[in-house]
Parts: C-alpha cells; structure tokens; sequence
C-alpha cells in the first residue's frame, strides 16, 4: 500500500488560500483529493492523471481549485483560493492505479490508498 502523508491544512479568512500538499511514497497512476465535513460523508474533490493531462473537479470547487502533480516528488498539490466556510473538512489525499477518469473517480471505493487527513477551516 502507497503511504501517503499530506500537509498545508490550516485556518484561513474567508476568501483565502491554501495550498495542500501530498507526498507518496512511491509512483501511483492517479491522484486526488477528498474532504469530509463535519456530520458529512467524504465527498470527491479532485483528481488529475499521472501525466497531468486529465483533471477532474466537483462542480462547487471548479474555478477556485487547482490541482496538480509533480511526479518528481511523487506529490500532488490542491491550490484552493477564495475560500468559503462550506469549504472547511478535513482533506484526504489518495490514489489509485485503477481508476477510470471521466468515469468512476468520484467513487471512494476506487482509490487503494489514503492519508490520514488535515484539517482545512475557513472562518467567516
């Protein structure tokens, strides 16, 4: 299993940034993020192919998320700008070699490896 620890979370006004990040421990085909609000299920955020050339995000981050890789670092990074309170959960790298993009990556059951999470708050 990929070991994956992320960073960057923290408590931010809002219209802020942040800029997540995740290390793994070893090469994985894809890449995202999930967040899991208080009293919610985790829910998709984004996820981005090894080459970068595909990405996907949920409606309610599209234009205000960025995500990204560097597959040098074997990293993935999620830029998040204009933050709102409906962005504050608790975000989870994770990864999958079996995923199919544009198809199923929105589907927790899809991704074989998971951080451990870091808190994201945006106070009003």
């Amino acid at each position: 299993q990929v070991k994956l620890e992320e960073s960057g979370g923290g408590v931010v006004q809002v219209g802020g940034s942040l800029r997540l990040s995740c290390e793994a421990s070893t090469s994985t085909y894809a890449m995202g993020w999930f967040r899991q609000a208080p009293g919610q299920e985790r829910q998709f955020v984004a996820v981005i192919s090894w080459s970068g050339g595909m990405t996907f995000y949920t409606d309610s981050v599209k234009g205000r998320f960025t995500i990204s890789r560097d597959n040098a670092k074997n990293a993935v990074y999620l830029q998040m700008n204009d933050l709102t309170p409906e962005d504050t959960a608790v975000y989870y790298c994770a990864t999958s070699d079996s995923v199919t993009l544009g198809g199923n990556h929105a589907e927790m059951r899809e991704y074989e490896s998971w951080g451990q999470g870091t808190q994201v708050t945006v106070s009003r």
